[in-house]
């Protein structure tokens, strides 16, 4: 091995190391420098964002899925109290006298208790779908968000492109991107 250091600088490293050792006078270069620390924080904030969207409709579609199981037994139980009825609806067919007057009682007693039932288990079936609903709309938000974190990474990409290879078109490109960005972030807070 030899004692020679070799160092392979890209336009990047040369370009932070000229601006370390002297300075920048480039109004342009600070100018999206200063842009591409605001872009980052502004995609920070709606990379919480997105990821607290998602999280909620993972919930709510986890309280939805809690709703649906609590209906399911319910139409269960329902059923249950159906065959019960059903049998001494058989039982009144079959029989006499006090015997007969007390399948006719079950049967009744049954049937109300199924009307209880049902009822239960529709409001349960309606908030499992609201809970889907407010599922959806947060997974809408989400994606909303995700679409204007991306935007701003790519805003921050073309910054860098356009600093390292000094296209003015790239500066203008990054700023109008990360007004794009701006809009979908705009647009996921207002629940577009």
């Amino acid at each position: 091995m030899s004692d020679h250091h070799f160092h392979v600088h890209g336009p990047h490293d040369h370009e932070l190391e000229h601006v370390a050792h002297h300075g920048s006078s480039d109004a342009s270069t600070n100018s999206i420098a200063v842009a591409t620390a605001v872009i980052a924080t502004v995609g920070a904030i709606f990379s919480y964002m997105g990821g607290a969207t998602q999280s909620n409709a993972g919930l709510y579609k986890n309280n939805a899925a809690i709703k649906k199981t609590e209906a399911g037994n319910q139409w269960n139980f329902y059923q249950s109290k159906s065959s019960k009825q059903n049998l001494a609806e058989l039982g009144l067919q079959l029989t006499v006298g006090e015997v007969k007057d007390n399948f006719a009682k079950e049967a009744q007693r049954y049937k109300g208790e199924k009307e209880e039932i049902k009822v239960k288990a529709e409001a349960l079936e309606k908030e499992s779908a609201d809970w889907d609903h407010q599922s959806d709309e947060q997974l809408h938000i989400h994606h909303r968000w995700a679409q204007a974190t991306t935007a701003l990474q790519i805003s921050i990409a073309l910054a860098a492109i356009s600093l390292l290879t000094k296209q003015g078109w790239l500066k203008i490109a990054m700023y109008a991107v990360a007004g794009g960005g701006v809009l979908l972030g705009a647009a996921a807070w207002m629940h577009r």
